[in-house]
């Protein structure tokens, strides 16, 4: 089915052309608002070639998922035909709407709420941080690989080049939270980035120093240094600063309000940022990163296991609960700390266990001959692979029940193993076969932790695969 066939056959199943309001995509589906609910076929288009899962989870609006690649095509099709869309269809940052789809019945709480926003906050800064990562991650293997590297002068500038990238991400990480952060708690975007970069800066260890807060023989135990808090204080601070903000603007005559509002909201935040919110922030970043540290690369070989098997195995209950929002944060946290993130290789397990999952159900699906989801499964995998799971999760594992659970129970073979390696990630976003390039910062250099990364890989697909083949019933697979 052509791209323009398989739009056309949607339309129909979603009430034509005419109860469509309008249809944007994400990275693996078209997310289509309608007029009437009534006339969606959720049947009819899980039924039609190329359509891998349907989430319909709320009235006047259904995803339909077609895949990575494939869903862009989709969409220019719909521009083409005159379909409206909210805003410029894009890719980016749609990982996080497609997990959330699994949590239509879910009610809110103020823990879940909080960790949204932190979500929110960081999500879109993904796309630096994995370039900032994956650059790290090459520099350091092609050191690891040419050891007379800084002798040779295009590796020697290829190094620089990429360092350049990793440092304009990583040095001013605080700010561009707080750019973000203003951005959503509806303040001056500008504002919060400046009270973010301020976290960073020199003048922080002198104002320390003057105040005797400085602790010169150790500067990381320092009551306040520079980067103290990190990202946490910047958002902390940014929130704050919000409300000061809007607070002074209410009471700003309008002709005063572009000069006066923005240098009084700085000036009378600064002072309990640097003084309050950069020290407590600091306590409870250091407080963090030592318990995920004690666990992920603890002395004991029997607490990093199973730390790795339990954080693997439930990592996408986790996602269905809405928890991986706080993750998102603590990756942050570990990034602007320590300069690496230890517990995200372990988590990257949960697509492998996907994959081999999925790999058997379908040699199930072929000797059943339910050609339908052997069909779903043959056009996922490969996205299964490269670290894109949402086709697998939402058309083959998540809706059958059983291999949900078996894909995690399998991923946590690899996870114990990876943490047992003590694997750490440059960054956090490539996973499957891409996260090879930012699994580059365990000690045991950045060549072995790539390959015990993929021996986690190739562990938990084999294990997952066989406790799906032994636990998921032949006709669980050919109902499904």
């Amino acid at each position: 089915m052509t791209n323009e066939e398989l739009v056309t056959a949607v339309l129909e199943k979603v009430g034509q052309r005419d109860n469509v309001i309008f249809i944007t995509n994400c990275m693996t589906r078209l997310r289509i608002n309608v007029k009437d609910d009534a006339a969606i076929d959720e049947a009819g288009l899980k039924a039609i070639e190329g359509v891998m899962g349907v989430v319909h989870d709320r009235p006047s609006y259904v995803e339909v998922v077609v895949g990575p690649g494939k869903v862009r095509k989709c969409a220019d099709v719909c521009a083409e035909m005159g379909i409206p869309t909210t805003g410029t269809a894009t890719t980016e940052n749609s990982w996080k709407a497609n997990k959330e789809a699994v949590k239509a019945n879910q009610k809110s709480n103020p823990v879940r709420n909080a960790l949204k926003i932190f979500g929110e906050i960081f999500v879109p800064l993904i796309p630096g941080v994995i370039a900032a990562g994956i650059c790290a991650g090459l520099n350091t293997l092609i050191q690891q690989l040419n050891p007379g590297w800084a002798d040779n002068q295009f590796l020697s500038v290829l190094c620089s080049f990429l360092g350049l990238i990793n440092t304009s991400f990583m040095t001013y990480l605080t700010a561009w939270a707080g750019y973000r952060a203003a951005e959503r708690f509806g303040g001056t975007p500008i504002l919060g980035g400046m009270l973010g970069l301020i976290t960073g800066l020199e003048g922080i260890n002198t104002i320390s120093q003057t105040i005797g807060w400085f602790n010169a023989d150790s500067p990381l135990n320092s009551i306040l240094r520079s980067g103290r808090g990190g990202v946490l204080a910047a958002v902390l601070g940014v929130l704050i600063m919000v409300k000061v903000e809007k607070f002074i603007r209410s009471k700003m005559p309008e002709a005063l309000d572009i000069v006066f509002t923005p240098i009084l909201t700085l000036i009378f935040c600064i002072i309990p940022y640097i003084f309050i919110v950069m020290p407590v922030c600091g306590l409870v970043s250091s407080g963090l990163c030592a318990v995920v540290q004690y666990f992920c690369m603890s002395s004991s070989a029997v607490v990093r296991i199973i730390a790795g098997y339990i954080s693997a195995a439930l990592f996408l209950p986790m996602v269905a609960m809405g928890m991986h929002h706080g993750l998102v944060a603590l990756y942050t946290v570990q990034l602007n700390q320590i300069g690496y993130v230890t517990l995200y290789p372990a988590l990257c397990m949960a697509g492998a266990g996907q994959v081999g999952a999925a790999i058997a159900i379908y040699r199930k699906a072929k000797k059943l001959q339910n050609d339908r989801l052997a069909s779903v499964i043959s056009g996922a995998l490969p996205a299964g692979i490269l670290g894109v799971g949402e086709p697998l999760i939402y058309g083959v594992t998540l809706p059958m029940g059983r291999p949900f659970i078996t894909a995690g129970l399998g991923a946590g073979f690899g996870g114990a193993f990876v943490m047992a390696m003590q694997v750490a990630a440059t960054t956090w976003g490539p996973s499957g076969i891409l996260g090879c390039f930012v699994m580059t910062a365990g000690p045991h250099g950045g060549l072995m932790s790539v390959l015990y990364y993929a021996i986690g890989l190739v562990i938990s697909a084999i294990a997952a695969y066989l406790i799906t083949n032994a636990v998921v019933k032949s006709e669980d697979v050919a109902n499904a």
